[in-house]
């Protein structure tokens, strides 16, 4: 867990809860059932207060952390108080934005400030469900996005690309493009190679070089209709040229590694890089040399 914010972080987030109300089939984190909110609650209080006054971002993440409830909404509150300048990017499922109410609220708290990076598994109901691990995920998912837009939050689409889901990644894009044309941007993720996506690996874990194609081309659908859209998570060398300007140094600076092939490598200091947390490096890895 990390500690006190560093303004020379790429990732000064707030961790609120090991709880979720979804056990993704990938998940790098798999959900606790521990009762933690309360004592994160006032650690992150306590981040908050000592933070420098400069921070560009603040991060929440867990867990799900809507389960904080009233206690979210304290805790935006508080960082809008104290960093009046930081933007909020909050990681969430969005199912529990499906209430409007609660969406109002915390849209409120945030002010102009709020950023939610909501996953998108699939635009196909029970595919969404499957990967998420849970009954009703989609439908409950994709009102909260809607619910949030409505109310003036910025919504970043993720897709961490696994088995189930690889072959429809230019569908997805097409759904995106005519049901959710009001997203802010939308990211295809690689997987991290641990947790749940380390014991579900026989039916879930494919490599990049095995969906590049379908990847590549969902990318350029959405570029295409002017959509904003990156990829994360996929080092330089593992996708075509023609989407390099599309990948994102996504990795958080406390899990990113470089092998040693990487350092005979002319795009290192442009590339994202590896999970320095996964159990093993993504196969074909090959150095650029220009």
């Amino acid at each position: 867990m990390r500690g006190d914010f560093r303004i020379d972080s790429n990732d000064n987030t707030l961790f609120t809860t090991a709880r979720c109300n979804n056990n993704c089939i990938m998940c790098c984190q798999p959900p606790l059932t521990n009762d933690d909110i309360d004592e994160l609650f006032e650690r992150n209080i306590g981040i908050i207060d000592r933070a420098p006054k400069d921070i560009p971002v603040v991060g929440i993440s867990g867990g799900e952390p809507t389960l904080l409830g009233d206690k979210l909404i304290n805790l935006i509150t508080h960082i809008r108080t104290t960093l009046p300048e930081a933007d909020i990017h909050m990681l969430s499922n969005g199912r529990n934005f499906k209430d409007i109410e609660f969406t109002r609220q915390v849209c409120e708290a945030a002010d102009d400030k709020l950023f939610v990076g909501v996953p998108l598994h699939s635009d196909y109901y029970r595919d969404h469900d499957i990967i998420a691990g849970a009954k009703e995920a989609y439908n409950e998912t994709i009102a909260g996005i809607f619910n949030l837009s409505a109310l003036g939050a910025v919504i970043e689409l993720r897709i961490v690309i696994n088995k189930l889901n690889y072959m429809r990644l230019p569908q997805i894009a097409e759904f995106i493009h005519k049901n959710l044309p009001f997203v802010g941007w939308t990211a295809f993720m690689a997987m991290e190679h641990i947790g749940h996506a380390v014991s579900n690996e026989r039916n879930i874990w494919i490599e990049p070089i095995d969906y590049v194609s379908q990847l590549t081309e969902a990318v350029q659908i959405l570029a295409q209709w002017r959509k904003e859209v990156a990829v994360y998570n996929v080092p330089l060398c593992l996708i075509p040229e023609s989407i390099h300007t599309f990948a994102q140094k996504s990795i958080s600076d406390w899990k990113n590694k470089y092998l040693p092939i990487c350092d005979e490598c002319s795009l290192k200091p442009k590339c994202c890089g590896l999970f320095a947390t996964s159990k093993k490096p993504f196969k074909g890895l090959n150095p650029i040399c220009l």
